[in-house]
C-alpha cells in the first residue's frame, strides 16, 4: 500500500471565494532565491527526478561552495538550497549551467514534472513513462506561453501502478499499458486535470503533447477568470476547467482524444495503489539491482549526498533519481554488490529499512530556518524520535487512522510541505502540539497537548517576506 496516498485525488473542497492573485507567485527558483531566516533559498527543479551522478556532485559543490553544507529534498523530487549568502545567484547560476542543470532560464521554475521513480526499475512496472517526462521538458523549455505557468503548477506523470497519481498534479498522465523507454510502442494514456474524475484516453506517444497542451488550456482559462489563478484548484466559479474543456483544447491542437466518465472504469485503470516509498534493494527484471533510501526529514549532507553520487558513478548506472517522499533510488548496481552497498548507506544515516522509524515521519523547515514557525520542529521531532515516542500524545485511542498514514509536524498553520490525502497533524500551536487525522472525513483537531514546542514564544513572521510555500 503505498504510505500515505489515497486511491484517487485527495477531495478537496472549492473555495467560496478564490483567491485572486495581484502578482505573479514568489516560488522560489534556481534563478530567484528566497530570502529565509537562515539566508537565502534556492530551489533547483530537477523534472521526473532524473539526475546524473555529475549533476548530482554539482548540486553537493554548490551547497558546499555558497549554501549551509546540506542539501533538502522536496515534495516533488526537487532540490533545495539553503543557507545562501546575498550575491551569490550569479555563481550558482553558472554552477547549475555547467552542470546542464539550467536548460532554459526563462523556464527554469515552471519545470515541476512528477513522476512514478520505480518506472522501468522494478519487476512489476507497468510501463515505463520516463520518456514522457523527457519530451514534456523538452516541450515545456521550448514553449513560449508556458513561461506564463506559476512556479506551482505541477504534471503528475504515472507509470500505472498509481503511487504519484493522487499527488495533486494540475495535469495528471496515467499510462494505461505498453508505453516503452522511447513512448512509440502500443498503449495509451489517460489524462486528468485538477479534481476532476473523468479522463481522457489518449495514444501514449501523444501524452507529452496532450499535457503541455492541457496546461495551455489552464492559461486561457485563468486569463479569462480575471483572478490570477496560479493552479487548476483556483479557478473561479464560470471558469473552473473540467475535462471536456480540456478536450477542446486538444483537439484544436490535433491530438485525439476520447472521453471516460466516472465510474467507467477510471478509477481500476488511474490508480492501483502501489507503494514506492518503501527503503531498501528492488529488484530489476534484467537482474540489476536499485538502492532506495530515504533521507530523514528530507535533509542529507554533503557528504551523504556525495556518497550516493559516486555509489551512482561507480556502481550503478550513473544515474540517480528523487522520489516525492524525499528518498533517492540509485538504480543499475549489480546483484553481489546490492547488500553491502546499502548498508554502507545506513551507516551513513540514511534510512534503508521500512521498520525504521523515520520512515513516513516528516516535517516542515521549522526555526531557525522559517521566521514564521513557532518551534525549531525538526529538533522536537528529532527528540521525540530519539525517545520512542514520535507522535505526542493527544490522538484519542478511538480516532480512526488509515495503515501506514505518515506523521508530519508542522510549525504553524501553513502545514508547508505536508503529505496529500490523510495524514496524522502534529500542529505547533500558541498552547502546545495539537495532533489529528487531517484529510477526507477526517474527525474533527483534538484540543492542543500541554507539551509546548521549544520555541512557541518565538517572535512573530518578519513583516514584508515574499510568500512562498515549501514543497
Amino acid at each position: 500500500m503505498l504510505a500515505a496516498m489515497p486511491p484517487s485525488p485527495s477531495p478537496r473542497p472549492r473555495r467560496a471565494e478564490p483567491p485572486v492573485r495581484t502578482r505573479g507567485d514568489a516560488c522560489p527558483g534556481a534563478l530567484r532565491l528566497h530570502p529565509a531566516a537562515d539566508g537565502r533559498l534556492a530551489r533547483v527543479r530537477i523534472p521526473a527526478g532524473d539526475l546524473t551522478a555529475h549533476q548530482a556532485h554539482a548540486l553537493a559543490d554548490a551547497a558546499d561552495l555558497l549554501g549551509d553544507g546540506r542539501l533538502s529534498l522536496t515534495s516533488r523530487g526537487n532540490v533545495e538550497l539553503r543557507g545562501l549568502p546575498d550575491g551569490c545567484g550569479g555563481r550558482l547560476a553558472e554552477l547549475l549551467h555547467d552542470a546542464g542543470l539550467l536548460p532554459s532560464e526563462r523556464h527554469e521554475r515552471i519545470r515541476n514534472i512528477l513522476a512514478s521513480p520505480l518506472a522501468g526499475l522494478d519487476r512489476n512496472t507497468p510501463a515505463d513513462v520516463r520518456w514522457w517526462a523527457r519530451r514534456l521538458d523538452g516541450l515545456l523549455c521550448a514553449s513560449d506561453s508556458a513561461t506564463a505557468l506559476s512556479g506551482r503548477f505541477l504534471f503528475v506523470l504515472d507509470d500505472g501502478r498509481g503511487d504519484v497519481a493522487a499527488l495533486g498534479g494540475d495535469v495528471t498522465l496515467v499510462a494505461e499499458s505498453g508505453i516503452t523507454g522511447d513512448g512509440a510502442a502500443g498503449g495509451g494514456a489517460l489524462l486528468r486535470v485538477g479534481d476532476d474524475p473523468a479522463a481522457l484516453r489518449i495514444a501514449g506517444p501523444d501524452a507529452p503533447r496532450a499535457a503541455l497542451a492541457a496546461a495551455e488550456t489552464f492559461l486561457t482559462a485563468a486569463a479569462a477568470g480575471g483572478t490570477g489563478a496560479w493552479r487548476v484548484r483556483e479557478l473561479p466559479e464560470g471558469h473552473a476547467l473540467s475535462t471536456r474543456d480540456v478536450a477542446e483544447g486538444l483537439r484544436a491542437a490535433g491530438i485525439e482524444a476520447s472521453y471516460v466518465a466516472e465510474g467507467a472504469g477510471v478509477a481500476e485503470s488511474v490508480v492501483r495503489h502501489a507503494d514506492s516509498s518503501a527503503p531498501g534493494i528492488i529488484e530489476g527484471r534484467d537482474g540489476r539491482r536499485a538502492l532506495s533510501v530515504l533521507a530523514p526529514l528530507g535533509r542529507l549532507s554533503v557528504a551523504q549526498w556525495r556518497l550516493l553520487a559516486s555509489l551512482a558513478a561507480d556502481d550503478g548506472s550513473g544515474e540517480l533519481r528523487l522520489t516525492p517522499w524525499r528518498g533517492i533510488v540509485v538504480p543499475g548496481l549489480a546483484a553481489a554488490a546490492a547488500a553491502p552497498r546499502l548498508r554502507a548507506l545506513a551507516a551513513a544515516g540514511l534510512v534503508t529499512d521500512p521498520s525504521s522509524p523515520w520512515h513516513r515521519i516528516g516535517a516542515c523547515t521549522g526555526r531557525p530556518g522559517c521566521a514564521k514557525s513557532l518551534t525549531d520542529v525538526r529538533a522536537d521531532v528529532t527528540a521525540a524520535v530519539e525517545a520512542g515516542t514520535p507522535l505526542p500524545p493527544g490522538l484519542p485511542a478511538s480516532t480512526p487512522v488509515p495503515p501506514a498514514a505518515p506523521l508530519y509536524w508542522s510549525g504553524c498553520e501553513r502545514r508547508c510541505g505536508h503529505p496529500h490525502g490523510t495524514w496524522i497533524d502534529v500542529l505547533a500551536t500558541e498552547a502546545g502540539y495539537r495532533v489529528a487525522v487531517v484529510g477526507p472525513d477526517a474527525p474533527r483537531p483534538t484540543p492542543p497537548v500541554p507539551a509546548t514546542p521549544t520555541a512557541s514564544t518565538a517572535p512573530p513572521a518578519t513583516p514584508g517576506t515574499p510568500e512562498t510555500r515549501p514543497e
